[in-house]
Order: C-alpha cells, then structure tokens, then sequence
C-alpha cells in the first residue's frame, strides 16, 4: 500500500523509528484501510454578518473564530505562493507525505520520544487542526501522516484529479490556519493587520501572513515589530529560494511598513439595534431547536443576516437627538431621599415603515457603550396624553365623529365606588370649555378625555389600543386615557403607523431574511397585515391629529416649521403626551412616509422631575421650562422629520368622507341629538384641497346636510352595542396597579 511504502518503510526505517512504531502498526494498518469511513472534515465555525436595509455591513457576530470563508480562486498569487513557499514547497508533487521532510523531523524527535521538530505537510496540518489534537507525540504523528495521506487519495478519487485535489486541500487550509489576533484564514487575517479584504494583498503583505502562521502571537507585528520584520524577512529569502521572486523584488519588500495595530473592519456588535436583532434571533425556533443550537448557528454559522434599518434615516435621527436634546446636567432632588443631585436626561426614537411594518430607526440611549438597557424596546414609561389617541379612535369607530362636543370642564370628578372619588385637573388647572372633539385634542384635555373615556368604555379603549399595536398588559382604570399605563416606544410608532397606513396594521419587525451560508434562505419576513380600524376612522383620526401639529399642541414638530432650514411642506399628524410630574415627555406622530415615537426621561431606575430644563427650540432659540411632550420631544421629532422628508415626495393624507352633524356628548346618555349644535356640524375634515394648502381649519365642517355615519370596512365589524354610560361600575380597587384609588393625576399631565 502506497502509505506503508511512503510512511512506514521510508521515514520510519531510514530513522530507525521502527521499534517506536511498531505499537502503531496495527492502527496504521487500519486507517490506511480502504474500508475505513470517509475522512469528513468538520464545516468550519464562519462568522455571521448584520446588513443594513442597503446592504451596508452593520455588525459581525462570532465567538472564538473570527473567519470569513473565500474561495480559492479570490486568494491572490503572491499569498499562495508565500505561504507555499514556507510551509509546504513540494506541496504540489507530494501524496500527503513529504518524505524527506518527515525523516529529516524523525531523526530529531525520536530519540525523545516527542514530536520537536516540523515536516507537517500542509495536508498532515489540516488533519493536525480539524480531525486530530495538538499533543505532540509520536502516536499522533503517525496518525497525521496516514490520515493525510488517506485525505488525497480520498478527494483524488471524488473529483478526479490530483490538481483539483490539491486544490481543495489548500483552499480549506488557507480559510483555517491561525494568524493572531483572533483571525482565523487569510481573510480574516488580511482584515485585522490592513484592514482589506485578502484579494488586495501582494508580496510584501503575503510574506508577513506567512511568516505568522508558526507562532502567530510571538510574530505579531503590532507587539513584537522587530521579530515580525526579522520573519518577514526570512518569508522573502524562501520565496526567492522557490523562484517566485528575483533578490531586487525581495529587498524591495524589506522594508514596507509593519501593520501597528489590528483594524476593525466589520463593527463590533454593539449597537441597540444590532443587539435587538441578536436577541430575537437567539430566540427564533428556525434557527435551532435548543438555545446551544442557535447560539451555534449565529455565531459561527456563517449566516448573512439582512435587516430592516435604514443607515441614512437613522443617522438623522441621531443628529436631531444630538442637535436638540438638552445634555446640561441638572440639579434635581431625589425622590427617595430628597436630596439633590444632579442629572440629565435621555431619548429614545423608534420609527416604524407603515405600509410594511420594517423598523427604519432605533435610537435606543446615549450609546451602547454608556447604556446597555434599549430605552426604546425594554423601557417602559407613561405615553401621557398621547394615549388619549386611542381613546379617540374608539369613540370614532362607535360612531362618534370629531365635531361631536363633550364637556371639557374641569376640574372633573368621578364616582369610585370602594375607594374615594377620583378627581382630575387640566393641565395648568385650567377651567377648559365644552367644544368639539377636535378642539379637545388640540387643547389636549384631561376632564374631557377622562370623560369621553367612560361613554366608549376603557375596556374598548385597551382593545382598540392593543388592535393598533400594543402589547405591553393595560388595565382598565379610570386615568387610562391620560397615560397611566406604561407601554415602550416602539410599541407606541407602530400604533400609530396603523392610523399612517389608514387602519392596517403591520406588525413591526427587524430581520428581513436570514440565509445560511450556502445560500439557502432560512428565515424571511412576510408581512401579515390586519385591519384594526376602519378606513374612515383612521382618516378621521389623522384628521383631527393634524389639526394638532398645524396650531394645537404639537406645532414644534411641523415639518415646515417657520425658521428652520429647509422647511418641507409634508403634512404631519401627531400628539403630544407628558407624564406625571413632568417625569415622561412623548410626541408620537406620523407621514405616510414614516411613523415615529420620541420619548424623553431619565434612563435609570429613578425617574427626576424635568422642570426647568434648559435646551433649544426649532428656531435655535433658547428654551427654559419643565419638558412637555410638546417641547423638546416635539422639537426632535420635527428635526428628523424635517431632514428625512428633504428628498421624499410630498404625500397628502387622504381626507375622510363627510360625516353627521354635529351632536352633543352627554356623559349620562352618550350622543344627544336634542343638544345638537349647528356650528360644530358637518364634516370635521372638511373638503379642503390638499395639495393646494388651504384648510377650513381644526375642526372642519360646512353647512351642508347631515349625513349618516360612514361604515366600517370589511374585516372591522361596527361596535353596535351603544356607547356605555359613565354610570357603569369603575373597576374594583383590587385590580393590579395603578389602581382607581390612585391620586387624581396632577395638573402636569397634558399634552
């Protein structure tokens, strides 16, 4: 047999090894066997790579090996050549064996006993680092050498050449050998010392690859220059020896500069979103069974994970953060202990595609570096006023329209059977007015939402809530409709891209698809999309929303805000919300283009008053005062949007059909048609003309003739039960916090 003859008889005997490897020879004989099992080598663990929506790489993911698998026929010249020259130069000719090189390491190792000295071919080295270990001893040599010799024959016969064979061997070689720095194959390594892919690296660069793969960490040039230079060196007297290059072209070598510090070419996974992405993926059933398979599969299965983010948009995000946030510490008092300290506060913007769902912007903190904790998919906070939202999409889809009036009044009180009556102000205790639904909301008032909030019902006001996208638990009690249920920041723009996408909702997702690294897709986006409010309703909804960017609350976020560079004239629908003692601020807003939600707060388990925040308008003017939702939350909002609209086409909503008049909300019998008032009649959208700009104002409406209520779109059966009278039974003071019984909210909730 041909490795008997090679091995055995050749190296051994000339060494005079043969009593040390006659305990071998029965194994020998049974690896050299040819009905021993096929020699299959391990896949090699291949780093997984995060693609932006544009294919820009976001993040590579890898454990232990960073590696990056190409084919040979990308390795260029000079590196093969190089490490074909120091490695293995009669690589080409030999079967798996180098027998002079293995007798000259034999008569040197086996007098010890211990393997010493080289002679591995390159072939015997693939087998030494994927199918065997590192001891170094004679048994393992031996094994090495036979199973080398196995492994050509094997590949010989599978692709019908020896050229072709070879070829294989090396390819596998050169994307496994180490060369420091964690990089694992000629183009990892070519990444970490230049920061280039391999197929840019010419003689000078090979010739230092080479010269590491013996002792990548004691030739490492951004440690030891002087040893790295002193091996390249060596590189290129092998290479001149080999004829690849003349004595000139080597010295012309010697001297390039040495790499003085490893690159980062593919960032490092830390960033909210790529660890969002991360996390669902670990969690993703396709992508193994067990949490030890996925873990396997994302970080050395080689996958190309492309996602939903859009670079350019999330960028713009950022500089509108960094822009307008104010960042001067602030003196607060704790409210533990009552002492001061001093703070600052923190953001996070979440944007949501409507039409698909795909998540185009996450600002999730300061930075991942400084805070690991996503503000913008793990913290919950009180949304404020901006969940009145829902309470008015359940009032419209009941029937209700935006000209209808409610009592506004405040301060207001409610019944609260088991505990006291729960009473409520508007914000800065004003007296507020009886008007029309529209009016309310750009006014943002607590009294008349509180109030609108018992004739639809809360347990309508959470299920339309969670039908538009919120997930987080809500419970039905009486401050509801202010926002005294927390929910997160991306929960909140894709509840509000539903109203974008006129009563469709996606849900929001990060990962577009996922291919391994075959190229087989193994995860895929589809969108599923389900109507969660009627056409009408959605457009009424905007309507009134609008309403409130163009002159109500929410005016810091117009896209074409007077004074600001660039104003574009893209309409804008949102709302304003601000928790509790100024400790929550949120603008939650939309385009057809894009739906985005702006939070504001402390980032910390301690939530600080913001009062007397310092920082800037649109306008670059200074601002002082205690942050509202319609403050620096709407001032962000409005600079992004502002620059992410620069280059989009203008898209007008489209105006809802006409509704009834007009009619008084009463709070003991829902819709009163005797009150009816003829000046809030009509249609609330009007049928203005978008594209020229005109607008017939917030509530809209004309003196046209009543007509009946607009129905609900197939899939949204109409709610036909009538509105629930404010006298229905609160929830009991048992239920799961903040319940009933809670302090009236204080005067600082608004919008």
């Amino acid at each position: 047999m041909r490795l008997i003859a090679i091995f055995v008889i050749g190296p051994l005997l000339f060494a005079g090894t043969a009593v040390v490897a006659a305990p071998y020879a029965a194994e020998l004989a049974h690896v050299a066997s040819a009905d021993a099992d096929p020699i299959v080598l391990p896949a090699p663990e291949n780093r997984s790579v995060v693609y932006a929506a544009d294919g820009t790489s976001l993040a590579g993911l890898h454990g232990a090996f960073n590696r990056d698998t190409v084919p040979l026929s990308v390795i260029p010249e000079p590196v093969i050549n190089a490490i074909l020259a120091v490695e293995d130069k009669d690589f080409y000719e030999h079967d798996g064996v180098d027998v002079s090189a293995t007798a000259r390491a034999a008569l040197a190792d086996v007098t010890s006993g211990e393997i010493e000295q080289g002679g591995s071919t390159i072939t015997q080295q693939l087998i030494k680092n994927t199918v065997l270990n590192d001891d170094q001893d004679v048994e393992r040599k031996i094994r090495e050498a036979a199973l080398a010799v196995r492994l050509e024959d094997q590949y010989e016969e599978e692709l019908g050449s020896k050229k072709a064979a070879k070829d294989k061997i090396l390819e596998e070689y050169l994307n496994r050998v180490y060369f420091g720095g964690g990089a694992y194959g000629v183009q990892a390594a070519a990444e970490i010392y230049w920061g280039a892919p391999v197929a840019f690296l010419g003689y000078g660069e090979a010739a230092l690859l080479a010269s590491l793969i013996s002792s990548p960490n004691n030739y490492d040039p951004t440690r030891s220059p002087e040893v790295a230079r002193e091996r390249r060196s060596l590189a290129l007297d092998r290479m001149v020896e080999e004829g690849y290059l003349t004595t000139s072209e080597a010295d012309g070598y010697r001297d390039d500069p040495l790499p003085t510090a490893r690159q980062q070419v593919l960032p490092p996974p830390e960033d909210y979103f790529v660890e969002e992405v991360k996390q669902q993926l670990l969690n993703d059933p396709r992508l193994g069974e067990t949490p030890e398979e996925r873990q396997a599969a994302l970080f050395s299965g080689g996958l190309e994970i492309h996602t939903t983010i859009d670079l350019a948009a999330q960028a713009q995000a950022e500089q509108a953060r960094s822009l307008r946030l104010p960042n001067e510490p602030l003196e607060v008092r704790d409210p533990a202990t009552g002492e001061l300290t001093t703070t600052t506060f923190d953001t996070a913007i979440a944007s949501v595609e409507p039409s698909t769902g795909a998540v185009r912007v996450m600002v999730g903190g300061p930075g991942f570096d400084q805070v690991k904790f996503n503000l913008a998919t793990q913290s919950k906070n009180s949304p404020g006023s901006s969940f009145k939202t829902f309470v008015l999409a359940t009032a419209l889809e009941q029937g209700i329209v935006p000209s209808d009036t409610i009592k506004g009044t405040g301060p207001c009180e409610f019944d609260n059977p088991g505990g006291r009556d729960y009473e409520a102000e508007n914000f800065g205790n004003s007296n507020g007015r009886t008007t029309t639904l529209t009016k309310q909301t750009t006014s943002s008032s607590n009294c008349a939402y509180l109030r609108l909030g018992q004739v639809v019902g809360i347990e309508n006001v959470i299920e339309t809530a969670h039908r538009m996208g919120i997930e987080s638990e809500l419970v039905p009690v009486l401050s509801l409709p202010l926002g005294s249920m927390e929910v997160t920041v991306l929960e909140m723009a894709s509840a509000y891209a539903t109203l974008a996408n006129e009563g469709v909702h996606n849900e929001p997702y990060l990962i577009e698809r996922v291919t391994n690294r075959a190229g087989d897709t193994i995860i895929e986006h589809h969108t599923e999309s389900r109507r969660a409010l009627s056409r009408q309703t959605a457009r009424l909804v905007t309507d009134v929303l609008e309403s409130n960017v163009k002159g109500g609350t929410g005016t810091y976020a117009r896209p074409d805000y007077p004074c600001v560079d660039s104003p574009v004239e893209q309409p804008a629908a949102g709302k304003t919300g601000t928790g509790q003692d100024f400790k929550d601020a949120y603008f939650a807003g939309y385009t057809p283009h894009l739906a985005t939600a702006v939070w504001m707060g402390s980032a910390g388990e301690t939530k600080y008053e913001m009062r007397g925040v310092r920082g800037t308008d649109r306008c670059g003017y200074t601002l002082v005062r205690s942050v509202t939702g319609g403050s620096f939350p709407a001032v962000i909002w409005g600079e992004f949007n502002t620059a992410y609209h620069q280059d989009r086409e203008i898209v007008a909503f489209t105006d809802p059909e006409s509704t009834r008049r007009g009619r008084h909300i009463d709070e003991d019998d829902g819709l009163t048609s005797r009150r009816a008032r003829s000046s809030s009649s009509s249609s609330s959208s009007s049928s203005r003309s978008r594209s020229s700009g005109s607008s017939s104002g917030s509530s809209g409406g004309s003196s046209s003739a009543p007509t009946p209520p607009a129905t609900v779109d197939p899939g949204t059966p109409p709610d036909t039960q009538k509105p629930p009278p404010v006298t229905e039974a609160p929830p009991p003071v048992t239920e799961p916090p903040p319940p009933v019984t809670e302090p009236p909210p204080p005067t600082t909730v608004a919008g």
